[in-house]
């Protein structure tokens, strides 16, 4: 059975971000893909420092959330990770998990697929959109892509 792997990045476990990401849990379980949702956004989770340790330890040097997530992120086979959108980009929390999660791990994430999904307000969305879709590109992952972009509009969930 498939398994896909989803982080919320957003501070409020039931916001709008976790409202999306339950619309395609919902999808994805009728088709009968194992899901597991992981909410990162309320981590204390801290950016890369480039100390390249992770290539010696196979795991970044930093023992949090990263660390723990990592072989579940292996283990799936497609990764969706939704953001709410701050200031025109995704929460930096997020972007500090993911940049250490992509660069730590040495397996190779190659046809593992990838997902976005944003939520704003206002604008943002589509440079949001952007800048996590280049996890995925620049790991080798195909993007699963929509009739639209995946991203939803609102305040409240």
């Amino acid at each position: 059975m498939a398994k896909v792997l989803l982080i919320n990045g957003s501070p409020h476990a039931k916001g709008c971000t976790a409202l999306a990401l339950e619309e395609m849990i919902r999808v994805f379980q009728e088709e009968g893909i194992e899901t597991q949702l992981i909410h990162v956004g309320n981590k204390d989770i801290r950016g890369c420092v480039s100390c390249n340790a992770c290539s010696k330890r196979g795991k970044c040097v930093f023992d949090d959330a990263v660390n723990e997530i990592a072989p579940l992120f292996e283990a799936a086979d497609g990764l969706v990770v939704g953001s709410p959108v701050y200031y025109g980009s995704p929460n930096g929390t997020l972007l500090s998990f993911l940049d250490r999660l992509f660069y730590s791990t040495p397996f190779s994430k190659h046809m593992k697929v990838g997902a976005a999904v944003v939520s704003c307000r206002r604008g943002g969305n589509t440079a949001s959109f952007d800048v996590l879709n280049k996890y995925f590109t620049i790991s080798g992952m195909p993007v699963a892509s929509s009739t639209y972009w995946n991203q939803v509009h609102g305040f409240t969930a």
